[in-house]
């Protein structure tokens, strides 16, 4: 009954942010066509890094990591009002705190532009991360509030605000941005705006739900609170341990301004066409594992802890794996089909395909941090994940050196994407031997034969669709289809083959994960049938 809890809040939660997915990609269609992989573009996706970074940083990760453990605690053991007043107290640390990192680093921006440098003056980086700093208020404060209502286990409506982000950027790619000007320059500033706005959206969307929980807005500045001085000491080592992923795109965004114009514009995209299967299952799993495993390990339960481990990373490994296998064999169909139109030229769909295929394999590796780091929080240890979050970084930026001072132009950008990767499988599987040393074996024999199956049907379906894919290309271009028409008409049906295949296969070799999936859905739909049938 846990595992099947466990995957339907994962599901539910996976279904809005497979939905913010889908909103996201059609913002980045619209955002590619309009300015391509532009050098405004570049600048754009690098500003946007730093209050994104610090989103990461101090809001959904390190800010629920660290917040959901305490508050789940104090409302267990002090009841309602105490874990009330906790929020309060640590809403109006996070406002003052991050009201004076805003102005500091609006100060720091105009500093930055009096000195001589290509940051400084051949970007518009500075003046659009002016605009966007302010972000990383509102959002943070919207994080706090995705803890308070995750710790009461409501998952749906915090995974559906990042949707409201998507669909004001979309509304201000198509009617702002027109009205800014002519050029790629004038017109990015709309997108930034976009996203200021929609930091407002977001946290205000949240404030009824809250309400009607019981929460009174209020400040309360007490840093004497035992409460509040636990949660300062899970938040500082949580801020990089949760947060690597982000941090690692950061630098790599920077370092990316000293390879090639379109370098950081080219990974972006190739990142947010990698998102949309991420975003399916792994930061769902993530959001939902940290209050579960948290209620485990505070009524002393390890063996729940393990078996909904084990769980969880078979069906990560269930679903990444083929989705990995795909994203790889239909790299360029897809960056073509959705990405390349208008700004964004053939040049531009062959430079995103080569990052896309090399981001692909480490997409497994990219979710398994999003099983093993909430299990680490659970316990209350932030140190582990800290240390690793830290050596990860240091990878990252290291081969990051290596790569933009060593290699040539066109391959730039594809080798920083590699570092990222390594980076990543270097961090999760450490995370995940630690986490087998501290809590003993948490069936590590049947995750790797859920590995090897899912291996073999997802390799089967990777050739099937390849060798698919090119036959109905040829078939439909000989029919008269041509321009989308022809990139749809082959990619949407090599999909669905592809999902119909996999499922097949996983069937004849037998793979519990699809009997759990569906036991789930059922029980789900069944859940919901009962309280009608009581009306």
């Amino acid at each position: 009954m846990e595992q099947h809890k466990v995957i339907r809040s994962a599901f539910t939660v996976g279904a809005f942010t497979t939905l913010s997915r889908f909103l996201g990609l059609a913002r980045d269609m619209l955002t590619a066509a309009a300015f391509g992989t532009s050098g405004a573009m570049s600048a754009f996706v690098v500003a946007f890094r730093i209050p994104n970074m610090f989103r990461a940083l101090f809001g959904e990760g390190a800010l629920s990591a660290a917040f959901v453990p305490v508050y789940t605690a104090t409302r267990r053991q002090e009841g309602d009002a105490a874990a009330w007043q906790f929020t309060r107290k640590v809403g109006t640390l996070l406002s003052t705190a991050l009201l004076a990192i805003v102005l500091a680093g609006i100060g720091l921006t105009y500093l930055l532009q009096l000195l001589p440098g290509r940051l400084s003056h051949d970007t518009l980086v500075l003046p659009l991360m002016r605009i966007m700093l302010p972000y990383m208020l509102f959002i943070c404060l919207a994080a706090l509030s995705q803890g308070v209502l995750n710790s009461h286990l409501r998952f749906a409506l915090p995974a559906f605000t990042p949707c409201l982000l998507n669909l004001t950027w979309i509304a201000f790619i198509l009617f702002v941005c027109p009205l800014l000007g002519e050029t790629n320059d004038q017109r990015i500033f709309g997108v930034a705006l976009g996203i200021l706005v929609a930091g407002v959206v977001q946290l205000g969307a949240q404030v009824p739900a809250q309400l009607r929980l019981g929460w009174r807005p209020g400040f309360t500045w007490d840093l004497r609170d035992a409460r509040v001085l636990r949660f300062l000491k899970l938040m500082a080592p949580v801020a990089l341990g949760q947060s690597v992923s982000q941090l690692n795109m950061a630098i790599n965004s920077f370092m990316a301004l000293f390879a090639t114009p379109w370098a950081a514009s080219t990974m972006y995209f190739a990142e947010r066409l990698l998102f949309v299967p991420q975003g399916i299952l792994a930061t769902a799993m993530s959001t939902v594992l940290l209050p579960v495993l948290s209620r485990h390990v505070a009524e002393g339960q390890h063996d729940r802890v393990r078996e909904t481990i084990n769980h969880s990373l078979r069906i990560l490994l269930f679903i990444m794996v083929p989705a990995a296998v795909g994203l790889f064999v239909l790299a360029r169909p897809i960056t073509a089909a959705l990405l390349g139109w208008k700004a964004f030229d053939a040049t531009s769909v062959d430079h995103a395909t080569q990052v896309l295929q090399v981001y692909a394999p480490g997409l497994f590796f990219f979710g398994l941090a999003k099983v093993f780091v909430p299990a680490f929080y659970a316990l209350q240890d932030t140190r582990t994940p800290f240390r690793n979050g830290l050596f990860a970084v240091g990878i990252n930026f290291s081969l990051n050196l290596v790569c933009t001072f060593t290699l040539v132009p066109e391959w730039k950008a594809a080798s920083l994407a590699a570092a990222m990767v390594l980076a990543e499988a270097f961090n999760g599987l450490t995370l995940g031997w630690q986490l087998r040393r501290r809590l003993g074996s948490f069936g590590g024999r049947a995750v790797w034969q859920s590995a090897l199956r899912s291996l073999a049907a997802a390799g089967s379906m990777g050739l099937a669709i390849w060798v698919g894919h090119a036959a109905l290309t040829d078939a439909l271009a000989k029919a008269g289809l041509h321009g989308k028409w022809l990139q749809f008409g082959a990619l949407i049906p090599s999909l669905a083959l592809g999902i119909a295949l996999y499922l097949l296969l996983a069937w004849l070799l037998r793979c519990p994960e699809l009997g759990q999936v569906r036991d789930a859905l059922a029980a789900r739909r069944a859940a919901k049938q009962k309280p009608a049938a009581g009306r």
